[in-house]
């Protein structure tokens, strides 16, 4: 018999009882991630009844392997666009829940005499609702459409992302053991700065990377790139002192900026279910019967304390938002159960050795419990609305009221404000850049050249080097803005302006000159005045010479096409609205798009002949065939059956629209099929025919009678294939074909 490794046994088995619990619970409509757990409790060593899994450490490197997966997944569908277009409500709400709850599950913890990190970990696990459950549950009852759905599906988004912050910030005082704030600042901010720099790097190399390699790039050459592209971050985070997973957030999140990411997702997703399913079914094997047992009055309440937590100040987060308290307690009573990021959180802090032994089955406990109540409490989210109509004090629902008919001012920013925050972003990024290339060069370049080169030479050649690279993005550090809207605006609305412009463009400069005297000081030993003197001689330099001009805005064009590049793809296939689309409902315009019939009677006519300016007042924008899109259509394009035109008009003018295209279309009764039957007849040419001597071009038998001359048959009997410029003589038959009436008006002509 040969050997097999226990790896090997071990995934057969995973794997038999992972495929079994899912098909029971499909049957009994339940998430999939419950018959997981359930699968690896049977498969664990807590269950004497059924065979057990032998080498627990290699099935926890399987593990932690599809925790970097299903965060590379849940990267590629996020968005950082998406933080923007969520609004403030989401974003009250989240932070509202999540500093909340996290702060009473460290109360909680206390209370039964945890230790400190106990109390974290558990106050991180309870602040995260799970994304999937909620999706799943929206879908099975029907909700998904409504608007709590949407600002409920925003808050994840935001949970999501900050769920990852949380977790570097919980591994940084794992590995610190202690909590000083001036530590917790650093750590935040080297988060922070390695976030930036990743995504506008990446986002700079990775889509221009894919667009060159994409003729060679088949399905199977894709699913390769991209996965080493995302364990390349998962090593890098790992170097730098953060999680593997939040390394496979990075990378995934990047790749959904590029038009590959659909593709790179529907590859990925097989993969990602694999390794996910041995994830969470390690997350079953954790739990012990006897420990929950042992543990039953912590369950009872931290199951309590999320639904309550939850329902409360997800409610509580809503309405500071602006939203009506119906709206505001759907949302958080959709909120109250954990799921996904909880059981990543554990395996954290398992991982990294902080945390209790009974702590993780504890939380999968109260997952199991949370997530089987979660339909009930969406259910129960209107009668208790209802019954907080009825029941609060009407001062307060008259308070309620007028909060939320408020109108909001979080969008409306003052020039100054516009012009400070761009400013803010633009010396954040390149300098965090500038950084970034100094430190890569120091570390790489130098000791290179050092060894090469006598050292005053490899100095003065690393100094040069290095200013020239970072050269273009010192140049954006002084100069961006400066010709902007705001700038200008502000430098003419009044002299007291200018002051301040100056004094900032003034710093600008200070701070570019600041990097260059750094490098020319780490590697050449001069007097602080002559470096001050060369810097401000290169800064003056950068900002006047036009190529570094040039190269400098080529880098920004391509990294905002970069950053657009998905947007824009599914614009031109017609799968999202155009970017000016909002801007025209503040003129009561809209963006529709419709769909011509195959019947329309408006299919071969062109839009001039239509006239759908003149008729119902809407013009068209687009119009999308295929693949192919025609922007800004002439007169003289002819629209085709499933054509969709994007529509550019008023309310009333869209419904007027779509009703006339409805109309258009053809209806054929049973005279139609008598009067579009087509007939061949001969049509003799004699001493009185009007086409005597003309040629069939000068004849208008063809545009005049819509007849098509198939033959000419001459004296000699044979038929001959009829040619447009020659005449028509005296004896000749032309065997004619067209519809009947056409036909018969074209023999009696």
């Amino acid at each position: 018999m040969s050997h097999l490794a226990p790896l090997i046994a071990d995934l057969a088995l995973i794997l038999i009882c992972a495929g079994i619990m899912t098909l029971l619970f499909k049957k009994l409509k339940q998430p999939l991630v419950l018959g997981y757990i359930v699968a690896g409790f049977l498969a664990s060593p807590h269950m004497p009844y059924t065979p057990s899994v032998g080498d627990t450490a290699n099935i926890q490197t399987w593990a932690d392997i599809g925790v970097i997966f299903l965060l590379f997944a849940l990267g590629l569908e996020f968005s950082f666009k998406k933080i923007v277009k969520v609004g403030a409500t989401a974003i009250i709400a989240a932070l509202t829940i999540i500093f909340s709850m996290i702060i009473v599950g460290i109360c909680v913890g206390m209370c039964f005499g945890w230790k400190q990190m106990d109390c974290i970990f558990l106050g991180g696990m309870i602040a995260m609702s799970s994304t999937t459950i909620i999706y799943k549950a929206f879908n099975d009852l029907g909700l998904s459409k409504q608007k709590f759905a949407g600002l409920v599906l925003s808050i994840l988004i935001l949970e999501d992302i900050l769920a990852i912050v949380l977790m570097v910030m919980l591994s940084t005082m794992a590995v610190s053991n202690h909590f000083e704030g001036t530590e917790m600042l650093v750590s935040i901010g080297k988060l922070f700065f390695f976030l930036i720099l990743w995504f506008v790097v990446g986002l700079y190399l990775i889509p221009v990377f894919l667009k060159r390699m994409r003729k060679l790039m088949s399905e199977e050459t894709m699913l390769i790139v991209s996965l080493g592209l995302c364990f390349g971050m998962v090593v890098m985070a790992a170097h730098f002192g953060f999680s593997p997973a939040f390394g496979a957030f990075i990378m995934g999140s990047i790749l959904a900026e590029t038009i590959e990411a659909e593709s790179i997702e529907h590859l990925v997703k097989p993969v990602k279910d694999l390794f996910g399913a041995i994830f969470f079914v390690s997350v079953g094997m954790m739990v012990d019967p006897a420990m929950i047992a042992e543990y039953a009055i912590p369950i009872i309440v931290i199951t309590l304390t999320i639904i309550l937590g939850q329902s409360f100040f997800g409610t509580l987060g809503v309405l500071l938002a602006g939203q009506p308290l119906k709206i505001a307690m759907q949302c958080g009573f959709s909120l109250t159960q954990i799921g996904e990021f909880a059981f990543i959180i554990a395996s954290l802090g398992v991982t990294l050795h902080v945390t209790s032994h009974f702590l993780y089955p504890i939380v999968v406990a109260v997952s199991v419990i949370t997530t089987f109540l979660t339909p009930y409490m969406i259910r129960l989210a209107g009668p208790a609305s209802e019954y907080a109509d009825k029941h609060l004090p009407q001062k307060w629902m008259a308070f309620i009221s007028r909060y939320a008919l408020a109108p909001q001012s979080l969008n409306h920013e003052s020039i100054w404000r516009k012009l400070i925050i761009a400013l803010l972003r633009i010396i954040i990024v390149y300098s965090i850049v500038c950084v970034a290339i100094i430190a890569l060069s120091f570390r790489f370049l130098v000791p290179l050249l050092k060894n090469n080169l006598p050292e005053i030479w490899a100095s003065i050649l690393a100094a040069i080097l290095i200013i020239i690279f970072v050269a273009p993005f010192l140049r954006a550090i002084m100069i961006k803005k400066n010709h902007s809207n705001e700038f200008h605006t502000m430098w003419r609305e009044r002299k007291n302006n200018r002051a301040p412009l100056v004094e900032i463009q003034v710093a600008r400069v200070m701070l570019a000159v600041s990097f260059v005297m750094f490098i020319i000081a780490s590697l050449v030993k001069v007097s602080v005045g002559l470096v001050f003197g060369i810097a401000l001689l290169l800064v003056i330099l950068m900002v006047m010479s036009r190529m570094l001009k040039k190269h400098s805005i080529m880098i920004e064009r391509t990294f905002f096409q970069n950053l657009r590049s998905r947007e824009m793809h599914a614009e031109y296939l017609g799968k999202k609205k155009p970017a000016y689309a909002g801007r025209l409902l503040s003129k009561d315009m809209h963006i529709a798009d419709y769909e011509l019939p195959n019947e329309s009677d408006w299919a071969g006519k062109t839009l001039g002949e239509l006239c759908f300016g003149q008729k119902y007042g809407v013009h068209v924008v687009s119009i999308l065939r295929g693949n192919k899109r025609i922007n800004i259509p002439g007169a003289n394009v002819r629209l085709f059956p499933t054509d969709k035109l994007q529509v550019i008009g008023t309310d009333e003018q869209q419904i007027l629209f779509g009703e006339a295209m409805k109309q258009c279309v053809a209806i054929i009764d049973v005279d139609e099929f008598e009067k579009s039957e087509m007939i061949l007849r001969q049509l003799l040419i004699d001493e009185n025919s009007p086409f005597l001597g003309k040629t069939l071009k000068d004849s208008g038998i063809r545009q005049k009678y819509h007849c098509l001359v198939a033959g000419i048959e001459h004296d000699d009997e044979s038929l001959h294939d009829p040619t447009p410029n020659d005449p028509l003589m005296n004896g000749d038959v032309l065997w004619v074909v067209g519809e009947t009436k056409d036909v018969f008006s074209l023999i009696n002509a």
